[in-house]
């Protein structure tokens, strides 16, 4: 029979009152009772009961974490840097995979408030109005990794995604490549990705390149989108080089050059985004724009943890460092 509060209290020789304020970690407790209710805990195995001890606490010590793709490489590395602090400060994780579907996304932040989760932290393909309009209503600590809301009212951790494009395409011009392609993301797309397309234009522009909207292909994240978009160009135009706002988008992209006879990097520069494991194993292996994957997880964790205990947090919107990593895909 599994140990109760009551069989804790009788071990350490203090009262059921003292049990409860030792685990809900009230101060008024001295280290020595502390010490005792702990060992009695551990000596006996127990546990407590999570449902009835939120409903007097209103807290459950649980944290949502929604991403839109379990597939990708990208969100688990995330998850891990946000599931390794929340286990330093005991909290456990709730997740949920929305397949990039918004109507999961609004499903998933009811049943969290439903489950009385004491944060979320948000990555999102779709920050729609009438899902900012429902994070308002259910009123739930959240911070956003990854991507930001319009209006920054939302606590967020990402890169400086349009920078992070002028940088890479910048890359490639002043490898001497002038007819420079984009696959990826819409700029009116509701994510962080579609700064990328900004990025990617900008570099052109500071550097007298006009844009030629033939070489430009939108659609997802998704090495299928890469192969779709790179034979979608490939009909009617040549290019120098291609900037892709995925890894996985550069892959299908090499892809598609590969069964055109197209080498690469020899004909053709190829740069990623977001530094993926397969980024380096991959063939030729990516050059990339690396985003510090763990950290957002880590600093996002972080930051929802004080929110929740409501200290204070230094910054509203942290802006983490990216970083070019050169490997094969583009010429020496």
């Amino acid at each position: 029979m599994a140990a109760s509060i009551k069989d804790v209290a009788k071990e350490a020789g203090v009262s059921i009152a003292t049990v409860s304020r030792v685990l809900n970690d009230v101060d008024v407790v001295n280290e020595e009772t502390k010490k005792k209710v702990l060992e009695a805990i551990n000596k006996l195995g127990y546990r407590p009961n999570i449902v009835a001890r939120s409903l007097k606490t209103q807290r459950t010590r649980t944290i949502g974490i929604i991403i839109p793709d379990i597939s990708s490489q990208f969100y688990p590395e995330i998850v891990r840097g946000a599931e390794d602090v929340a286990n330093i400060y005991n909290y456990n994780i709730m997740l949920c995979n929305t397949d990039l579907d918004p109507e999961k996304e609004i499903e998933y932040l009811r049943v969290l408030k439903e489950k009385m989760v004491d944060g979320v932290l948000y990555m999102s393909t779709s920050l729609e109005p009438n899902i900012l309009e429902l994070i308002n209503q259910l009123e739930l600590p959240m911070v956003l990794v990854e991507t930001t809301s319009r209006e920054g009212d939302i606590p967020s951790v990402t890169i400086d995604n349009e920078k992070a494009a002028f940088d890479g395409v910048d890359y490639l011009i002043r490898k001497g490549n002038k007819r420079i392609a984009y696959i990826g993301t819409h700029e009116d797309a509701e994510h962080a990705s579609a700064l990328r397309y900004i990025g990617y234009k900008k570099a052109l522009e500071q550097n007298n390149i006009e844009l030629n909207e033939k070489i430009v292909y939108f659609g997802g994240l998704k090495a299928q989108d890469g192969y779709e978009g790179m034979n979608n160009i490939l009909q009617s135009e040549s290019l120098d080089a291609v900037f892709c706002a995925s890894d996985e988008i550069a892959m299908g992209a090499i892809n598609a050059l590969r069964d055109k006879d197209v080498k690469v990097p020899e004909e053709v520069d190829v740069i990623g985004f977001d530094d993926i494991y397969s980024a380096s194993v991959f063939y030729p292996k990516l050059t990339t724009i690396a985003q510090p994957m763990y950290d957002m997880g880590s600093v996002g964790m972080r930051m929802l943890i004080k929110i929740i205990n409501k200290q204070e947090i230094e910054l509203k919107n942290y802006v983490l460092n990216h970083e070019l990593v050169e490997r094969n895909s583009c010429k020496k």
